[in-house]
């Protein structure tokens, strides 16, 4: 698959946020990209950079693409693999670059393929907050593919059926309402709730959505920080709160908050961003960056959301001020890094990518976000 190159910067030159992502897009198929077991029509992301492969059994891969086959499996990695390159292929689109454009989707649908042969065939998997990412990306993948090809992908339209049931199934009145974490169905978080919320507001099953949020806000919302908790947990006494304080979780919140659209739910929203930059970022304005595999990706995933606030024009400008500003902040401590990860390189694209929205004109409602 060929990869679209990005112009050539000029020694000395500030690089802008397009440049930026577009060069992170690059090196993170370069690096971590490949055809799963060497199959056509497939794609996939490697844990780990071939140049830092480790070799204490976490990771073993050839240079042919092929895995070991207990090799480290993240599903969820690959779901934002999957949405950031969508945002290529967005933003190749709204430049005018059909091909490009066209490069992209074809990518995303070879890694959407690719996630399913690896996940042995099936779209369904152990953790429910696995599967709302998966399917938070393939409705994008579907608008996308019938905005530029004026049809649906199967694929993807096969992905939402199956994983909207997955969700579904998930739901109880335990703990009065909520999803559950995993098939184990003993915890029920905001890492699972929040995307599965905005998965439910964005296909049109507002009811559920609401749902879902209005469990979390009853439950796991600190009304200390303003922000959204982990989780509660099943004990053999009751259940437990996890009152652990992530940045990941703030952002799908923020938007099925934005989705939904009610003067309250906007209300809500615009203190969340005011929360999140009082408890999750540093004194310069710059988003807590969680370290490790998964933690790799948590400022990421709220930089996404927050690049959607800072161009909504229903929030007031202070709010959408503060919501840029935590994302181009974030985005310059990112600048020169090199992961070593899949998470880590698909964060910084990602939150290239935002930084860059920012920049950008303000979209109406009906993107593809």
């Amino acid at each position: 698959m060929s990869v679209p190159q990005g112009r050539k910067i000029p020694e000395g030159k500030m690089k802008s946020m397009r440049e930026l992502a577009r060069e992170a897009a690059e090196d993170t198929h370069a690096r971590f990209g490949h055809r799963l077991l060497c199959l056509p029509g497939t794609w996939i992301g490697r844990p780990y950079s071939l140049q830092h492969r480790m070799h204490d059994g976490s990771m073993l891969s050839d240079m042919n693409g092929f895995s070991h086959p207990f090799a480290e499996w993240n599903y969820w990695w690959q779901a934002h693999y999957l949405d950031a390159i969508l945002d290529d292929g967005l933003g190749y689109w709204e430049a005018g670059d059909r091909d490009a454009a066209r490069c992209e989707l074809h990518r995303a649908k070879d890694l959407l393929a690719g996630i399913r042969i690896r996940n042995f065939g099936v779209f369904p998997n152990y953790f429910f907050d696995d599967m709302a990412w998966l399917a938070l990306a393939s409705q994008r993948l579907l608008a996308f593919s019938r905005k530029l090809e004026g049809h649906s992908h199967l694929g993807a339209k096969r992905a939402i059926t199956t994983l909207r049931k997955q969700l579904e199934s998930g739901i109880d009145e335990v703990l009065d309402g909520g999803l559950y974490w995993s098939r184990k169905r003993d915890f029920k978080n905001a890492p699972a709730n929040a995307p599965a919320a905005l998965f439910f507001a964005r296909i049109g099953d507002r009811e559920q959505a609401r749902k879902l949020l209005d469990w979390m806000h009853s439950n796991i919302f600190s009304d200390q920080h303003g922000l959204y908790l982990d989780g509660l947990r099943l004990t053999s006494a009751g259940q437990k709160l996890e009152d652990h304080l992530y940045t990941y979780n703030q952002g799908p919140v923020l938007g099925a908050l934005l989705e939904l659209g009610t003067a309250a739910d906007l209300e809500h929203a615009a203190a969340l961003v005011h929360a999140t930059r009082r408890h999750l970022a540093d004194e310069a304005g710059s988003l807590v960056l969680d370290g490790g595999g998964d933690g790799n990706l948590f400022a990421g995933i709220l930089c996404r959301y927050l690049a959607l606030c800072a161009n909504d024009e229903r929030m007031d400008l202070d709010v959408r001020g503060i919501a840029r500003d935590l994302v181009t902040s974030t985005a310059s401590r990112l600048v020169n890094k090199e992961p070593r990860r899949l998470s880590a390189a698909v964060q910084r694209w990602m939150i290239f990518s935002a930084a860059q929205r920012c920049e950008s004109k303000p979209k109406s409602q009906g993107a593809i976000d």
